[in-house]
């Protein structure tokens, strides 16, 4: 068992840096076999925190260097006259202000943890954020010292004509031995994790974008060659992210030159590096031939995402790293929205809240449960997380929602003239919207100091008599580890009151007229909201849009649900309903399944489905939305004690039951709009929202075992014009009894596409997540395959993250088989890469959730790990996960 422990930073332990850096030059000299970086730093001491007296020593972070020369003030330092270990450097300046001139060796061919300076195939490609700048070179690789960089790069020109930097390139020139060099320079400060740079043999594709004061910018996206065909849609998406963030909150580009490069190995989706982006290729490259509607609207939000950053990340930064939400959740809320204008507004926050509470939830429920601003940390790559982006984007929706539309735009107004250049805290951009507002949010804040998913309960009493409708509130944030007790916090609940008809009443709150809909802010543990004249009983639409991350409970029928799956007018909440109908359904289900008795149908969820499905005038998206049933992921996040096989089985019964209950329905739809999608391609939103509908409707009918189905499937397979018709075609097939249709369309999908890895991928994938008995034999099997690889964190994503994350019933054997096979797949990967063997732990993390012989057995693996030498990353997630 391992007995030294990684340090702990902590958020209470703040201090700003000894010295500031104000300019960066670093010069590379790129070989096969290693790369020689030069840096010459202009520093001076922080004034601020040190008066006259005696200098402080200079402590630089490093790691995984070789020191060649240290120069101060022109003066070479004998080894004598500086210390190094394995995470620094260290020496005593003589003057407040002075420079240092380094020169470290590196290896990246040899960098398989992708962070720093690596090779992606043939391509050198850096990944800084949040502490790789440190592999490159000593320097103080913190987010508040920012520093104006000027970047030279040398390399072989004939293997790397393209060479790249963040800012505006100022000067070229021929070098020695068949070498050139680049220089580059940024005019605008920023902290190490911003930096960049690419050097390889790219095609770039090149535009244009006029900003709203008339300036041309030049847009360019470069991949490898045999990807230049599938660059347009991120094009097209990048101008339209930066139309909207004109227009929706007045930002406007900066530099000459915006760039954007696909890479292959990547830890990450993509990277705000100032000026020249580095993306994941699985987030630029889309073409109808090779990329599903998935991945294109994954494409333009991660291209926006990163757009976004220029302001909300680059232009003001992080003070520290437990202020990461300051930039994440503020884009992820930004990207959420220009994607809810470019397709459906109901349909993008029903995906969002779906993805929310089945993983999210489940992080807040877990070991790893912190705050959106954490309070400490051992590894902060541990802390890229869904509670930090995805919950944080909610914590900023829910102060738009509080502020409204140009309250908000007032105080990000405010924030970015106020911090533009700095580095600043969660409690900075709060101050802003308050003081553009004249707003008091001190009680709001906690939600970035508090961990939890709370829970709102509501019950309700109508008094004929006084014509008075009562709520009453009731939160709860449960315990998590660090903070047993909670205090309240501000919930926006926005709602209506709905009478028989299913029309919106008017609300009367304290003999103020609110409207048809309102939003009311429950502050207290309990609180209780009286509406006036409220003329019958109605039933409330609560929370609607999902206007606070929590868990609301409020004491519906199934018969109320069925009511706000038809009528309410809110589509947000018509489709919050039917899924509760649902959950409702599959947990009685369950219930009855455990208890040995048969199986039944509840006729009221066939009703609500059909009457979707055959109401041509709803948006295709929403039926496809309301008619895909919950998750077994979101099933187990709702049950105290997850009975895996019980739920698998009771979901798979009731999708097999309704497909043959609403088969005809199903079968005249899907056939309707396989006929009008038969044409030319088209990626606009509604064509997308056909194919999802569709797609949804044609898994439903393979449920049925017919043979006229099955001709269905497999002429869509073979005559697809598309990669979604036709991967979902073979989804189908794959998770259908049909053995020899199922082989031979893997079989002819892997001879079609093998030379086109996010293809491949794709095919990992699908095979992991077949719920078929024999899974992990399979999963083991494609590790074999000579496509396969451990190095690329994509080939990890969709074979061994997609079996255990998305195909639980398998993972979760009872003989505890995915278990050890996960336990396995993390050592390993933990002496090569150890973000992504953190990111692999969460599956066993959540032990707590099963009965008790499974949590012995991922227990037991998880102990297995903590007894290997471990990296930061992995050790924190996997102690807490025992603690």
């Amino acid at each position: 068992m391992r007995t030294e422990q990684p340090k702990t930073i902590y958020l209470k332990d703040y201090q700003a840096p000894d010295y500031w850096i104000d300019e960066t030059q670093l010069t590379f000299e790129l070989f096969e076999d290693h790369a020689l970086v030069h840096s010459r730093l202009a520093l001076r001491l922080n004034s601020d925190r040190h008066g006259a007296g005696a200098l402080p020593a200079l402590v630089l972070d490093g790691q995984e260097l070789a020191l060649l020369k240290v120069v101060l003030d022109d003066q070479e330092l004998g080894e004598g006259e500086y210390q190094v270990d394995e995470d620094s450097l260290s020496l005593q300046p003589a003057a407040a202000t002075f420079e240092l001139a380094l020169t470290t060796r590196i290896e990246p061919q040899n960098n398989t943890a992708l962070e720093g300076l690596y090779k992606s195939g043939s391509m050198f490609c850096t990944q800084c954020e949040a502490e790789g700048f440190r592999k490159i070179t000593y320097y103080l690789d913190r987010p508040d010292v920012m520093s104006r960089f000027t970047t030279t790069v040398i390399a072989e020109r004939e293997r790397y004509p393209v060479l790249l930097s963040n800012g505006n390139p100022i000067a070229s020139g021929e070098h020695e031995g068949g070498r050139h060099w680049v220089s580059w320079e940024d005019p605008f400060p920023k902290p190490a994790y911003l930096f960049a740079l690419v050097a390889g043999d790219l095609c770039l594709l090149q535009d244009s974008f006029t900003t709203m004061s008339g300036r041309t910018i030049d847009l360019r996206i470069y991949v490898e060659p045999e990807n230049r065909t599938q660059c347009d849609h991120a094009m097209d998406s990048l101008k339209r992210s930066m139309r909207w963030d004109e227009e929706v909150y007045g930002r406007e580009y900066d530099l000459d030159i915006f760039m954007i490069v696909a890479v292959n190995d990547f830890n990450m989706g993509a990277m705000e590096n100032k000026g020249l982006n580095i993306f994941n290729s699985s987030c630029v490259l889309a073409h109808q031939d090779t990329a599903t509607d998935m991945a294109f609207q994954r494409v333009e939000a991660v291209v926006a995402h990163e757009y976004f950053h220029n302001w909300s990340g680059n232009r003001v930064t992080c003070r520290d790293w437990f202020q990461l939400s300051l930039k994440e959740g503020f884009t992820v809320f930004r990207d959420s929205e220009f994607s809810a204008d470019m397709n459906s507004r109901t349909v993008k926050r029903i995906e969002d809240v779906t993805f929310l509470r089945a993983n999210q939830f489940a992080e807040d429920a877990g070991p790893m449960a912190h705050p959106v601003r954490p309070d400490s940390f051992i590894e902060i790559s541990n802390f890229y997380t869904l509670t930090v982006y995805e919950k944080g984007a909610e914590v900023v929706r829910m102060l738009h929602t509080l502020l409204g539309e140009e309250g908000f735009r007032k105080g990000t107004d405010l924030y970015f003239e106020r911090h533009d250049g700095q580095a600043v805290t969660c409690d900075d951009f709060i101050k802003a919207l308050e003081d553009a507002n004249g707003a008091d949010f001190t009680q709001f804040k906690r939600w970035y100091s508090q961990a939890g998913t709370p829970r709102l309960s509501v019950t309700a009493d109508y008094d004929a008599t006084k014509r008075e409708f009562r709520l009453h509130f009731t939160q709860v944030c449960p315990p998590t580890p660090g903070q047993p007790d909670k205090l309240p916090q501000v919930i926006p609940v926005r709602m209506a009151l709905l009478d028989r008809d299913g029309k919106e009443m008017a609300l009367q709150l304290n003999g103020e007229a609110l409207g048809n809909e309102a939003v009311v802010s429950i502050t207290e543990a309990e609180q209780t909201l009286v509406f006036e004249n409220v003329p019958t009983s109605p039933l409330p639409s609560l929370l609607r849009g999902f206007s606070a991350p929590v868990k609301l409970s409020y004491p519906y029928s199934r018969d109320d649900r069925v009511f706000l799956a038809k009528h309410d007018p809110d589509g947000f909440n018509r489709w919050e309903a039917a899924q509760g109908l649902a959950v409702d359904v599959l947990q009685g289900l369950v219930d009855i399944h455990r208890a040995g008795r048969p199986l039944n149908l509840d006729q009221r969820l066939v009703d609500v489905m059909r009457s979707v499905i055959t109401d041509a005038e709803l948006d295709a998206a929403m039926v496809a939305e309301i008619i895909r049933l919950p998750s077994e992921a979101y099933l187990v996040e709702l049950a105290e004690v997850a009975d895996i096989d019980a739920i698998h089985f009771a979901r798979e019964w009731l999708r097999r039951a309704l497909a043959v209950a609403l088969r005809d329905d199903m079968a005249a739809r899907y056939q309707a709009l396989a006929a009008a999608g038969a044409g030319e391609f088209s990626a606009s939103a509604p064509a997308m929202a056909d194919r999802s509908l569709k797609n949804s409707l044609l898994g439903y009918l393979m449920l049925t075992g017919e043979q006229q189905v099955l001709g269905w499937c497999v002429r869509q397979f073979v005559e697809a014009s598309n990669m979604t018709d036709r991967q979902a075609a073979l989804v189908a097939l794959v998770n259908s009894p049909f053995e020899q249709q199922r082989e031979a369309a893997l079989a002819d999908f892997a001879e079609r596409w093998s030379a086109y890895p996010l293809v491949m991928d794709q095919w990992f994938s699908i095979q992991a997540m077949a719920s078929q008995p024999g899974a992990l034999e399979r999963v083991e099997k494609l590790m074999g395959h000579p496509l396969f690889t451990l190095r690329n964190p994509n080939k990890v994503r969709a074979l061994i993250g997609a079996f255990v994350n998305q195909n639980l019933s398998n993972f979760h054997a009872i003989d505890g088989s995915g278990y050890a096979f996960l336990a396995d797949r993390i050592i390993d990967l933990d002496r090569s890469n150890p973000q992504i063997a953190s990111r692999l732990v969460t599956p066993l993390s959540r032990w707590r959730k099963f009965d008790d012989e499974r949590q012995a057995l991922m227990r037991g693996q998880l102990s297995r790990i903590l007894a290997e030498k471990l990296s930061p990353d992995v050790y924190e997630v996997v102690s807490k996960s025992l603690a």
